[in-house]
């Protein structure tokens, strides 16, 4: 089950945060029922969101530290911070559509640079 988890740290009340997400929206959720994340709490889903998180720019939990080291033992795949961007990158290229292509080879080079000069 390929499904994704990257080490972002970002403090909501007196948590810290980081993002869960997958290859395809059966495997997120199936994921977040194994790991006792509610499926309301989902992210940049046109249909599950509600109110702000439809407004994600993609489909993804964001999940405490517990929860990841839970995700991680269940076989999530750890990222750095531009995992996100990178499986975005790939979807777009896999698209086919020269647009999305262009768009996604060329985020591929700059997150390849900035993970270079050790800003991953």
């Amino acid at each position: 089950m390929p499904v994704y988890v990257d080490n972002a740290k970002h403090p909501f009340g007196r948590m810290l945060m980081c993002h869960l997400w997958a290859d395809t929206d059966a495997e997120l959720l199936a994921m977040a029922a194994r790991i006792g994340v509610n499926r309301k709490w989902i992210q940049g889903h046109p249909t599950l969101s509600f109110g702000r998180h439809r407004n994600a720019s993609w489909v993804h939990f964001d999940i405490c530290q517990s929860k990841r080291a839970i995700a991680v033992n269940c076989g999530a795949i750890e990222t750095d911070r531009y995992g996100p961007l990178e499986h975005e990158a790939k979807a777009d290229i896999a698209s086919g559509i020269p647009a999305r292509v262009a768009r996604g080879r060329k985020r591929l080079e700059r997150i390849a640079g900035a993970r270079m000069i050790g800003h991953g």
